[in-house]
């Protein structure tokens, strides 16, 4: 399984994944699953996937290496994409032709064998900056300045802080900050998310990737917001008075 989050704010756009792969407890490995799109000045957009494996590199293969517009013939890759709407519907049409072409083998195998998810995120010149959930079946939703952010994967244990602190006004680097916190929670909580995480950052209206990052076990940064964060969580609840109705238990029998 994996973790990967998507956070947009007015500054700009936070995308972070974790590498980790495993089928069963003794066969786990590490692939990339954060993907960076640009062309600087022109569009800058990220992909970050989660699933079946070989759907999600058929998928991002074909949106690497393009597909053919039925229309003109010419082979269109992403960064062809006019708008982030045309964007999110090329990679849903990555994901349903790379499961197409499992054919039988995707019917026969058991359900949720070949499903993947992916999240989508930039901005191309022109239009607005955006943050797409993609299915499947090539459908997508869209984050909105209610809920500015998206996961997909293991994303429960990450999702409480998110609730609490991400709001459309939080500035670009909290939201780098509280998405490690939230992938820290993950990690802790599921053995099927780990190190290494991969990163990236675009701010708003500039159409280029303006950080990259791989967090390595052993990271100092990482490390110290751990144990930051696990020091905060304690002395957060030893500060919240008792229930008030702790005091109304029976009283012990004398031995």
């Amino acid at each position: 399984m994996t973790y990967c989050v998507g956070i947009l704010v007015r500054e700009g756009l936070v995308m972070i994944a974790d590498t980790r792969t495993n089928a069963g407890l003794d066969n786990i490995a590490t692939f990339r699953k954060l993907h960076p799109f640009e062309v600087p000045g022109k569009i800058a957009v990220a992909i970050a996937t989660a699933g079946n494996l070989a759907m999600t590199q058929s998928a991002i293969t074909l949106v690497t290496e393009g597909m053919k517009n039925a229309e003109t013939g010419a082979i269109e890759t992403l960064t062809d994409m006019p708008s982030m709407f045309a964007v999110a519907q090329f990679v849903g049409r990555a994901v349903r032709e790379a499961r197409a072409a499992l054919g039988e083998a995707a019917q026969q195998e058991e359900p949720g064998m070949f499903s993947i998810s992916l999240l989508l995120g930039g901005q191309v010149a022109g239009g607005p900056m955006r943050l797409f959930m993609v299915y499947s079946a090539g459908n997508f939703i869209e984050a909105t300045g209610d809920t500015p952010y998206l996961q997909i994967g293991e994303h429960k244990y990450g999702k409480p802080i998110l609730d609490r602190a991400v709001s459309e006004v939080t500035t670009l680097d909290e939201a780098l900050k509280i998405g490690l916190i939230s992938m820290d929670s993950t990690i802790r909580s599921n053995l099927s998310v780990g190190l290494p995480i991969d990163l990236l950052t675009i701010r708003r209206d500039r159409q280029e990737i303006d950080l990259t990052y791989r967090i390595n076990a052993g990271e100092p940064y990482f490390h110290d917001l751990r144990e930051r964060w696990s020091s905060a969580l304690r002395a957060a609840h030893r500060a919240i008075p008792s229930p008030p109705y702790a005091s109304q238990r029976r009283p012990q029998a004398a031995e």
